[in-house]
């Protein structure tokens, strides 16, 4: 199950880090009334949570990986 939530971890924090624009059309742009694009505020916390996201899932993968 460890190895599963890790990979999945990998692939959101990947996405986060890689197209945050994209991270926002899927989960914030309903909110906005505009719904234009996301703020460069946005999309740095964006990338910066993905790199966190990240490496948690690299590190439940390497934890699984050495039990």
């Amino acid at each position: 199950m460890l190895i599963i939530m890790g990979m999945i971890l990998i692939l959101v924090g990947l996405l986060m880090l890689i197209k945050p624009a994209l991270f926002w059309s899927i989960t914030e742009s309903w909110k906005s009334n505009d719904a234009t694009e996301p703020s460069d505020l946005y999309l740095f916390s964006t990338r910066f949570g993905g790199a966190l996201v990240l490496l948690a899932g690299i590190g439940g993968v390497v934890i699984f990986l050495l039990q």
